[in-house]
C-alpha cells in the first residue's frame, strides 16, 4: 500500500526531529559554578546531601538552592529539562527522594555509558549538592 505524499513529508519531519533530539542529548559545555560562601565538603564523597534543611549545613539551604539553580541551568537543563522538567529522554530528577542522594551523586560523578558525562573532574561537592538542592525545591510532577 503506498503513502500518500503529505503522510510521507510528516514521517520524515518526524524522523528528522526525532534525529535531532538523539544528537542534542548529552552535549553540553561544562559552566564554571561559583558556590559563593558554601562551606568547602572537601574530597571525601558524601552520601547524603549536607545542604538539607535538617543536615550539617542545612541552614545554608536558601542558598546553595540559589547557586542549585544557576548551575543546573548551566550543566544540567540541556539534557535533563528547564526547571528538571524531563522531556523523557532522561530521567526526570524531581521523582528522586532523600533516600536517592547516594544515587545522584553517583551519577554525577561517574556519568553513565547511557550518554550522561562524569562530571567529577568538572564540578565540586559544593556544586553537586547545591544541584541536588535546587532540584528538591521544585515542585514534583503531578
Amino acid at each position: 500500500m503506498a503513502m500518500s505524499f503529505s503522510l510521507k513529508a510528516l514521517v520524515t519531519a518526524s524522523m528528522l526531529g526525532l534525529a535531532g533530539l538523539v544528537f542534542a542529548h548529552g552535549n553540553v559545555t561544562p559552566q564554571e559554578v561559583d558556590t559563593g560562601n558554601l562551606p568547602t565538603l572537601g574530597d571525601e564523597v558524601r552520601m547524603e546531601n549536607p545542604f538539607r534543611e535538617g543536615n550539617e549545613f542545612g541552614e545554608m539551604n536558601n542558598q546553595a538552592v540559589e547557586i542549585g539553580e544557576s548551575a543546573y541551568a548551566g550543566n544540567c537543563a540541556g539534557c535533563h529539562g528547564i526547571r528538571a522538567m524531563s522531556g523523557g529522554l532522561t530521567p526526570d530528577l524531581r521523582e528522586l527522594t532523600e533516600w536517592d542522594d547516594e544515587y545522584f551523586i553517583n551519577r554525577v560523578r561517574n556519568g553513565t555509558d547511557r550518554g550522561m558525562p562524569s562530571w567529577k573532574n568538572t564540578l565540586d561537592q559544593n556544586a553537586m549538592w547545591a544541584i541536588r538542592s535546587y532540584v528538591e525545591s521544585l515542585p514534583k510532577p503531578e
